[in-house]
Formats: C-alpha cells, structure tokens, sequence
C-alpha cells in the first residue's frame, strides 16, 4: 500500500536471514534494529524527504547497496510497490475504407462557335 508519508533515512537490513528495505527519519535508526536481532544494517540520510517509492528508487544506483542481497531487497520491494503501468493494447488494423471511382463531372459546357455567327456574346 502506498503512503504519502515521508522519510529521511532508507536503508536495509537482514533479520533472520531475509533482507529488506527499512525507512526511517534518524539515523540512530540503525540501533534500534540491531538491537533487535537485524544484521549488516545499512541506513543512510537522503538528500531530502522522500516518499517510501522515492526513496528505494534513489538507494538502488548508489554503492552502498551494489550487493547482492541489496539488490534483491530493493527488486523486491520495487516489484512490489511500484505503480503498475497497465499495457494499452495497440489499435486493430483496420481496413482501409473501399476507394470508389468517383468521376467527376464536367460542370461547364463546351460551346463551339459557328463559324458563320457573327452575333457578340
């Protein structure tokens, strides 16, 4: 589920063997899970709040987290979360409208003169 709350710190960590992505607004963040059995706790302060979406999307090109299990973290939760672009089905040949033979009309007569006319126009 999407929320337009935002964040501070991003980051992952592996608790029981499965590594996530984790938000927060401190950095003093990093404790607190490891406090509670996480491991290898990588946590950073972004350059501006950002929402969760935000925020993976930034983590995912920088160093800190070009491991394996970051990756996969981040994959996942972009997976996830990301807003689904629904596919637009590309328009059906249609077939081109019969051509019909339209001749057209002459609207002006030809008038020949006689020859013998001599009267003005």
């Amino acid at each position: 589920m999407a929320t337009d709350k935002m964040f501070t710190v991003a980051g992952v960590s592996t608790l029981n063997g499965e590594t996530k992505v984790r938000f927060a607004n401190d950095e003093l963040r990093v404790k607190v899970l490891m406090k509670h059995g996480h491991t290898d706790p990588i946590l950073i302060g972004l350059e501006t709040a950002m929402t969760k979406l935000d925020a993976v999307q930034f983590i995912q090109g920088l160093p800190e987290f070009e491991g394996v299990a970051a990756q996969s973290a981040i994959a996942d939760y972009l997976d996830a979360n990301a807003p689904k672009v629904k596919a637009v089905a590309a328009p059906k040949a249609t077939k081109a409208p019969a051509k019909t033979a339209v001749k057209a009309k002459a609207t002006a007569k030809v008038v020949k003169a006689d020859e013998n006319e001599d009267a003005p126009f």
